[in-house]
């Protein structure tokens, strides 16, 4: 014979006491005040230190509808005096570093990047409007910009610089040099990626000489000797009465020194760099006195079979 059961009754006190409860729950939950975010103030960034503006103000960051997203320091002309005289102080040393420690340091600027990526892709797309995949395409591309250049840092002075053939007893070569501290505006139109597309290419720049000789200067003197004509020249009948050579200075390098014969006359061209030679008119004072020398010496009687011997190289 079949049997059939029915289902088990349940305890009616237990089942009323947990509805009360839940009920309970949603109405505290209700009841309970939302919790207001904490909106991040975004300081400054000047000489390794994150200040807020001189003049105590900010500004309110908006997305692309108008909502209210950060509050970022205004910083003021004060604060621009002191990055500018921050990135001067900061120029010898980041010109010192070789092209691979360059590179390294760009490299770990997309790392970092890399491990913040979904922060990065949540902030492009409030403040640019965008949708999730439009905004990680974005981060992407600008972590990878700094991968690139990064790879360009010692590769630039290879491109860029050459030896150029003369037809003359010295050297001539061509080398990207550093400019020094420049400013930079950054784009409206793309929060992140064109902000690393216009601060990336200036950090990468080949220290003056590098692509040559690698992180050691090999000399610190040049010294020139250039014929120039023997006649005199005229510019719209105005005689030309003497040149003035100059050596440009390598970084690291010491001293130059241009040696061009014009005329009837030998002009020196001195240069010096003051940190490394202090007392160049030393230098000047010597050469003048060694020619005062040589002239002595060739106008006495016999010494024109010496001055041929001495200049045709006998």
């Amino acid at each position: 014979m079949a049997t059939r059961r029915g289902p088990t009754p349940s305890n009616g006190r237990n089942g009323t006491s947990r509805a009360v409860a839940r009920r309970a729950q949603a109405a505290a939950a209700s009841a309970a005040p939302a919790r207001i975010a904490v909106r991040k103030t975004y300081k400054l960034y000047v000489g390794g230190a994150f200040p807020r503006s001189e003049s105590g103000r900010s500004y309110v960051v908006k997305a692309a509808d108008g909502t209210p997203l950060v509050n970022a320091a205004r910083a003021s002309r004060k604060d621009l005096r002191d990055a500018v005289r921050a990135a001067r102080k900061a120029f010898a040393g980041w010109a010192g570093k070789t092209a691979m420690n360059r590179g390294q340091v760009l490299y770990r600027v997309a790392e970092l990047m890399e491990g913040r990526r979904e922060q990065f892709v949540a902030e492009v797309a409030r403040a640019e409007g965008l949708r999730e995949p439009a905004a990680a395409r974005a981060v992407d591309a600008a972590i990878d910009r700094w991968v690139w250049y990064a790879g360009w840092a010692d590769k630039i002075g290879q491109v860029l610089g050459s030896s150029n053939p003369v037809a003359a007893p010295y050297f001539n070569f061509t080398i990207p040099e550093p400019t020094g501290v420049i400013g930079i505006v950054a784009p409206e139109t793309s929060s992140l990626l064109g902000l690393v597309s216009r601060l990336a290419p200036p950090l990468v720049g080949e220290v003056l000489g590098r692509a040559m000789f690698g992180s050691d200067r090999v000399f610190n003197l040049t010294i020139t000797n250039v014929r120039a004509s023997a006649e005199p020249k005229y510019a719209l009948g105005a005689r030309m009465r003497s040149v003035l050579p100059y050596v440009p200075l390598f970084a690291g390098h010491s001293i130059g020194i241009a040696v061009v014969s014009y005329a009837d006359g030998l002009v020196f061209g001195l240069g010096a760099d003051r940190t490394r030679t202090p007392d160049l008119d030393v230098l000047a004072e010597g050469i003048e006195t060694s020619f005062g020398e040589l002239r002595r010496a060739t106008s006495q009687p016999g010494s024109a079979a010496w001055a041929e011997h001495l200049v045709q190289g006998r």
